[in-house]
Parts: structure tokens; C-alpha cells; sequence
């Protein structure tokens, strides 16, 4: 298995980004990467082994740069090589922690889209009180979206679901105002219609908001936009409730003393409702595995997104979800 890494995107590249390669390199036996990058930033962070190859780089997409133009121009930038080692058929799955916008494009328009899959989606694993975790998407590769669109994206996700988190019957849900069936929009109405009509997925039917971290589904879909509203409501209200959490327990030295003898139950706690700890978000429809690591990631978070990369290229997840592309096109006719 050859994963191709960009070495240089994210808030702590390359040195977060190396470790975590080496972590994964020491765990993954059969694991070959393509480290694309600056070689002479690289080489101090990583473990020398056979397995691990430096293709350098010295132009990075930054996350200032627009998407699309800097994919087109920035030929010789490492997520555009990284890309590019996947569809010239180098490498089997790629990993980056760089600009969101440049690497669905670079996914788009260098690895390519699955035929029959309309829009690719941005699908991350988010936390849930049970530890479980569930699939969402998409979140935030198209802003708007079609009734069929919704459907292809829950095909897409409870694919990855049984395949790569290994979940029998995947509960798929629609994200909606209310459980009702006639509750929502024309989107989410019609998208209901057409979910139901499915016989190879298990569609549990609307779900809302209030539940998803409750475990009320394994599979959520919904248009891009609302995805990634819902995203950054998470991220922000699990952040703010930690400092308002921290800011507590120390506080006062009743407090502090009350926080000691509770800190690994607290780390815990932190811990299980860290999304970087499922891997990053998927591109799913693409013709292989780019997954978008969290542009913060430490060495822990981008470890788990190429393992996610691993475990999605060794379960064949593209070709899985062309066959179920196939199958809605020749169900439609």
C-alpha cells in the first residue's frame, strides 16, 4: 500500500505531519509513502527508513490562495504533486492538512470524480457521547444541493461506514427540522422520498440536530451548507463549554484541588469528543481516497487520517462506491 503525503500543508507542517507519518510508518508494516516537500525541512523530523520516499517540493498552496487558480497554476506545489502521484497511478490513497478548497479541487480535477457520482462529498467521523462516532456529510464540498445528490451521499457514507469503521447495517439518517415525514423543505422532502425508495441502504428516516451526538444515526446527510454550519456550531460549543470548563476548575484552590483528583477523567472526557481522534474528513466520489486532515492537526491527528487512508484504499472503498453509482443509474432507467 502507497499513500502520498503533502508534507507542507497545515498550521504545524512538516514537523506534526512527519511525526505522524512515522508513526503510522511503525505501525502499518506493509505502508509506503511518497512524502511530497521541502526535503531540507523534512529530512530532521523523519525516521530514516526504505519505506519512506522524499519527492521534493519547494511551492505550498497556502490558505490564503484561491482553490482552483492556485491548484492550476502552482504546478510544482506538493498537494498538486501529491495529487498527481495518485492519478498517475504512484500511489493508492493521499493525505493533506493544507487549504480545504485547493484539495477538493486538486481531488476534482487531477484524481477525478467516480462515474455516476454527481458531487463528491466532504464527509468527516464526528464524536458522539457513546464513543461511536458517526459519518457526516457533506460538509461543506457544495454548498447547495439536489435531491439526488442527498442520495448518492448516503450510499457514499454507509459504504465507508460497513467497510472502513466496520459497522453492520449502517443507520442512515436526514438531517432535518423534525422526525416527521413531511417536515422540511422541497429539498429534504423530496430527498425523503427518494432515501426510502432505496433497498440497499437501512434509511432510519430525519433526524435533528439536538440528537447527533447522542448516536441517533451512523450515517447523516445533508446539503454542504447546512453541513458545515452544523460543523462549526460543534466545534465552537465543544470549545467554548472546555474553557468555561477550565476556567472553572481553577477558579479557586477548592476548585484546583477538585480538578486534580478529577484529571484523567476530565482528559478522557476531552479526548473521546475529539473528532481528529476518527482521522480527517474524506473527499468521498473521488476515483481514490484524499483525505483532508484538520489544518491544526498534531502528530496524533494526522497519524489517524493516513491510517483512515490506508484503511480506505485496502477496502477498495471507490470501487465499492462505483458499483453502488452503477446500480442507482441502471435502477433510474
Amino acid at each position: 500500500m502507497k499513500i502520498a503525503v503533502d508534507a507542507m500543508g497545515g498550521d504545524h507542517a512538516p514537523k506534526e505531519i512527519i511525526l505522524g507519518t512515522n508513526q503510522a510508518l511503525e505501525e502499518l508494516q506493509d505502508l509506503e509513502v511518497l512524502i511530497f516537500g521541502d526535503e531540507e525541512k523534512i529530512k530532521p523530523y523523519l525516521t530514516p527508513m526504505s519505506r519512506a520516499t522524499i519527492i521534493h517540493s519547494e511551492e505550498v498552496i497556502l490558505g490564503t490562495d484561491e482553490p482552483v487558480r492556485a491548484v492550476r497554476r502552482k504546478k510544482k506545489a506538493s498537494m498538486v504533486m501529491m495529487a498527481q502521484a495518485v492519478a498517475d497511478g504512484d500511489a493508492d490513497a493521499c493525505v493533506s492538512a493544507g487549504n480545504t478548497g485547493a484539495l477538493m479541487a486538486a481531488g476534482l480535477f487531477i484524481v477525478g470524480r467516480i462515474d455516476g457520482i454527481q458531487r463528491p462529498a466532504l464527509a468527516p467521523t464526528l464524536p458522539t457521547i457513546d464513543g461511536n462516532g458517526f459519518v457526516m456529510l457533506d460538509l461543506g464540498a457544495n454548498s447547495d444541493a439536489k435531491p439526488e445528490h442527498l442520495v448518492q451521499y448516503a450510499l457514499m457514507g454507509s459504504i465507508y461506514a460497513e467497510k472502513v469503521r466496520g459497522i453492520e447495517k449502517p443507520r442512515v439518517g436526514l438531517l432535518n427540522i423534525g422526525t416527521e415525514e413531511k417536515k422540511g423543505n422541497e429539498l429534504t422532502k423530496e430527498a425523503f422520498g427518494l432515501l426510502k425508495q432505496q433497498t440497499n441502504i437501512h434509511f432510519i428516516g430525519n433526524v435533528e440536530s439536538r440528537d447527533l451526538l447522542n448516536g441517533v444515526a451512523d450515517v447523516v446527510v445533508t446539503d454542504g451548507f447546512t453541513g458545515n454550519m452544523v460543523l462549526k456550531t460543534l466545534e465552537g460549543t465543544a470549545i467554548s463549554i472546555f474553557s468555561m470548563l477550565k476556567s472553572s476548575l481553577t477558579s479557586s484552590l477548592k476548585a484546583k484541588v477538585g480538578a486534580g483528583l478529577l484529571k484523567s477523567e476530565l482528559y478522557g472526557l476531552k479526548n473521546k469528543m475529539d473528532y481528529t481522534e476518527y482521522g480527517g474528513a474524506g473527499l468521498f466520489g473521488l476515483k481514490a481516497p484524499v483525505i483532508k486532515a484538520h489544518g491544526s492537526s498534531n502528530a496524533n491527528a494526522f497519524y489517524n487520517a493516513l491510517k483512515q487512508a490506508y484503511t480506505m484504499a485496502q477496502a477498495n472503498v471507490p470501487a465499492k462506491i462505483q458499483e453502488a453509482a452503477n446500480f442507482v443509474i441502471d435502477d433510474k432507467n
